[in-house]
């Protein structure tokens, strides 16, 4: 089946559409969307290069795409969570629980000394994240500070949704936060990753103004799980001197002003949670811009989690079938949208951020989780 992916992705990308039809009906075939794992994931991927060709592709390839995907539903049906089955899910997959865990040691450090405390969380798992960093500033020797969270509201939400409002959430992590001493003061400002969430970053402005008039010492950590990748990588906008009709415009990377925009705010730490495989292991480049490499890469490094939801859900579970969807959101993001600008610490350092290590406490608690997941079997 792998080698059917890298031989459809290849007749797309040098627009062979009778090639590329051809072993679209064998895929179809040979991977129903309720087959075994590997099925489902191939399916997941075939999904994924005809929405790259539904975006990119020319008249002739769509043509035979459109003859092929009648079999094949394209609709990715995304489940509406509740609390506790997004709590489960964020359980069972790895990339959560190691991002949490080191996201929140480099919080914990960084909060140290401050009275008062804001954090922006900008991630796609609706502030679950945020309890476990509560609890764990609560034993905090000094006292616990006052925190102030402020969460991008995103009324066109990505997967994971959750089947409460941002007010719901904001009133059960005050409530649980009072139960562990801790103040907390919960902000929504609507706020959208398609622009970049230009409009959180104009009201994180505004608060610094008001805390640098007051002369109260803030520390600011901004906290990116998961989600910059999402924000379109690039728009058109005009050209500063374009004073001319019609206007002259250039291509922008929201992604890249996004993080300037970051940077200008002077926050105390920004910590960036998501996945940039080029930094790591040749094995999953999900960054190269060839999108075959990208296809190969991603089937290496994202069977995992399938294969993990085989092992501790049973055949016909419906969590099951909402995990997976999930997934099939971040294939489709590798293989039909993205490329060298997923490599984030090249792209932070342009930034003018700079790499803060982790204390040996943060490593131990990952660690810790690793020999757990080795033990578990995971």
């Amino acid at each position: 089946m792998e080698q059917l992916l890298v031989r459809c992705a290849n007749a797309i990308e040098s627009n062979d559409a009778t090639l590329a039809q051809q072993i679209l009906w064998v895929l179809i075939n040979i991977a129903p969307p309720d087959g075994d794992s590997k099925q489902r994931l191939t399916c997941a991927f075939l999904r994924a290069l005809i929405v790259r060709v539904a975006k990119s592709g020319t008249c002739k390839m769509l043509a035979a795409m459109s003859n092929a995907r009648c079999n094949l539903s394209m609709t990715i049906h995304t489940h509406t969570f509740s609390i506790i089955e997004l709590a489960n899910y964020v359980d069972l997959t790895s990339w959560h629980r190691f991002g949490f865990t080191a996201a929140n040691a480099a919080i914990l450090e960084a909060v140290k000394g401050y009275s008062v405390v804001h954090i922006v969380d900008i991630s796609s798992t609706h502030c679950m994240q945020i309890p476990r960093l509560i609890d764990t500033i609560a034993n905090r020797l000094e006292g616990p500070p006052m925190v102030n969270l402020t969460v991008p509201g995103d009324s066109k939400q990505l997967p994971a949704m959750v089947d409460l409002t941002y007010e719901e959430l904001g009133s059960k992590l005050v409530n649980f936060a009072w139960s562990r001493n801790v103040m907390l003061e919960f902000r929504v400002f609507p706020s959208a990753h398609a622009d970049g969430f230009a409009s959180l970053i104009d009201q994180l402005r505004l608060l610094h103004l008001v805390y640098a008039e007051t002369g109260e010492a803030l520390d600011l950590d901004i906290n990116c799980h998961m989600m910059l990748h999402y924000i379109p990588e690039e728009t058109l906008s005009p050209l500063p001197n374009a004073n001319s009709i019609p206007y002259t415009f250039q291509l922008s990377s929201n992604q890249s002003m996004f993080l300037k925009a970051l940077r200008g705010l002077n926050p105390t730490m920004v910590v960036l949670v998501d996945e940039d495989p080029s930094s790591a292991t040749e094995d999953a480049d999900l960054t190269s811009n060839n999108v075959v490499c990208r296809l190969k890469s991603a089937l290496n490094y994202l069977w995992i989690p399938y294969d993990t939801v085989y092992m501790f859900l049973p055949k016909g579970s419906k969590q099951r079938q909402w995990y997976e969807a999930y997934i099939s959101w971040k294939i489709e993001n590798v293989v039909a949208n993205k490329g060298l600008q997923r490599r984030w610490v090249q792209r932070m350092r342009k930034a003018e951020f700079r790499g803060v290590g982790f204390r040996e406490e943060g490593i131990s608690e990952v660690r810790r989780i690793l020999m757990n997941m080795q033990l578990d079997g995971d």
